[in-house]
């Protein structure tokens, strides 16, 4: 009887397991991740490479900001992480416009994260330039330098580069995180059954995609 309990106990505990979903199911391609066709060249050399396709309007993507950031603090030392605006309409330039200059600013890690909160929890239309360089002077940040970096030739240059990288990678929507320019996954392709969304698995999901590109490249 003993022995018969235990195993009870455990049938039931795995099965709990399963159900958390503890356990990740198989990644499957066309499921969990799709090919990136055709593929897309790479600027991180060595390093694996992984984009993150945002809108700072989306609020799908303002959700992903904090799990991303948990995962960034241990991604694998051979990845590379870099950050694409994407670009679906003309209502969606002026935000993309921002941050190209906050980045050609070097004020990514100190605004980035506020920018999502700006718009999604303070409601602020940062979509407006104006309201956007008010907002940027009451964060330290010059008025009059930042609206120039925003009106620069090199910030209209990257805002047509991000439109032209959305087609090409074929980008069906936001947040989605493409690896080495092969494979594309998005926090949407990893619903739970209540159709919210396990970022659990989701990191999960993007550490195998990573490890299939290394495997691709030749790595260990």
């Amino acid at each position: 009887m003993g022995i018969f309990m235990r195993f009870i106990a455990l049938t039931a505990a795995l099965a709990f397991i399963l159900s958390s979903g503890a356990v990740p199911a198989q990644v499957l391609a066309g499921r969990d991740y799709r090919p990136v066709n055709p593929p897309q060249p790479v600027e991180s050399g060595t390093k694996i490479e992984v984009l993150e396709f945002f809108w700072y309007g989306c609020p799908h993507c303002n959700n992903l900001q904090p799990p991303l950031k948990a995962w960034l603090k241990r991604k694998p030392a051979d990845v590379e992480f870099k950050r694409v605006p994407a670009v679906f309409q003309d209502s969606w330039v002026p935000l993309t416009k921002a941050y190209f200059a906050i980045e050609a600013m070097g004020l990514v890690d100190k605004l980035h994260h506020d920018v999502f909160a700006a718009v999604h929890e303070q409601k602020i239309r940062l979509q407006d330039p104006k309201v956007l360089f008010d907002w940027m002077g009451k964060h330290g940040v010059d008025r009059q330098k930042f609206a120039d970096t925003y009106n620069s030739f090199a910030v209209r240059s990257r805002t047509q580069r991000a439109m032209e990288m959305t087609r090409n990678y074929d980008i069906p929507g936001t947040p989605a995180l493409v690896v080495d320019g092969k494979y594309l996954t998005a926090p949407s392709m990893t619903l739970n059954p209540d159709n919210s969304i396990n970022y659990d698995r989701y990191f999960r999901v993007l550490d195998e995609v990573i490890a299939l590109a290394r495997k691709t490249r030749g790595g260990k």
